[in-house]
């Protein structure tokens, strides 16, 4: 399929008003700027690029070009710079952006054996529009919290530490937040809600032999029923969160997809698909 090209585009056409309130909390937490000068004082960013480099293979036109040229018509569609794109072998299904100087982005290869071409356009898609949001900063710096916090002085898991406990749930909150941004980014790419949509049901289910029986009206439904539980289910939801999850970096994938519904629901993605969405200004 012939993909639209959003020239142009700005991140404020998909960021969320959740992802923007999660990241202000964020950044107004005292103890956020000396983890963040930690983190480059330490070298975790070049760290976690030599890393990266050697351990799974880096794809272009000469090395799987099928994955690549996916990549490449990607950034196109999100009028950005491409990124470093690397396949590794793992067998649990994942991909994630990273890299704050030099970034890129890391499939798994079983993540490339459960999706199908069209489903790789709203992953990649999605790991674009972390990078292009300007995420990865502070999920590199989450994925060191608990070192830094220490090279910090303080402690994580003391109950005393007020600040250090309120800077882990304030990241996690943010993750999520911006997770569900970046499956507006997957849908941008793929530009059909149903491929998305099935992407994620896909991951949510797992790889199995029987995926061809999977049914992605089933399941929105089944998320329209998670969004619509009754008061005393709404009240298990929140008690088991705070009790389990809160420390979650990725929101549940039922949630995920009704997110997605209701965003197509809303009208604002046709609009964007319709060229009416705000752009970044050309210095």
């Amino acid at each position: 399929m012939e993909r639209l090209r959003l020239t142009g585009i700005s991140t404020r056409a998909f960021v969320t008003e959740g992802d923007r309130k999660a990241l202000d909390a964020l950044e107004r937490l005292p103890l956020l700027p000396k983890v963040v000068r930690k983190f480059y004082e330490l070298g975790f960013d070049r760290w976690l690029y030599v890393h990266n480099l050697g351990r799974a293979v880096r794809l272009g036109p000469r090395q799987c070009p099928t994955l690549y040229n996916i990549h490449r018509e990607a950034c196109g569609v999100l009028d950005m710079p491409e990124p470093e794109l690397y396949l590794s072998n793992n067998p649990f299904t994942n991909a994630f952006a990273g890299g704050v100087e030099r970034p890129y982005i890391m499939l798994r290869s079983s993540i490339v054996d459960a999706l199908t071409d069209e489903e790789l356009y709203h992953l990649i898609g999605h790991e674009l529009g972390h990078i292009k949001s300007g995420h990865i900063l502070y999920f590199s710096v989450a994925q060191f919290l608990v070192p830094l916090l220490e090279a910090v002085g303080r402690r994580t898991m003391g109950l005393g530490d007020a600040a250090a406990i309120g800077l882990v749930m304030a990241f996690a909150e943010w993750s999520r937040q911006a997770e569900v941004s970046a499956d507006r980014a997957g849908l941008l790419v793929a530009q059909s809600p149903e491929t998305s949509i099935q992407a994620n049901l896909k991951l949510c289910a797992g790889p199995n032999r029987l995926s061809h029986e999977l049914s992605m009206n089933a399941f929105l439904d089944q998320a329209r029923a998670y969004r619509d539980t009754d008061t005393i289910d709404s009240v298990a939801k929140m008690v088991w969160f705070y009790l389990m999850n809160w420390q979650a970096s990725h929101p549940l994938f039922v949630h995920r997809a009704h997110e997605l519904d209701r965003w197509v629901a809303s009208g604002q993605y046709q609009r964007i698909m319709d060229g009416m969405y705000p752009r970044d200004q050309v210095a």
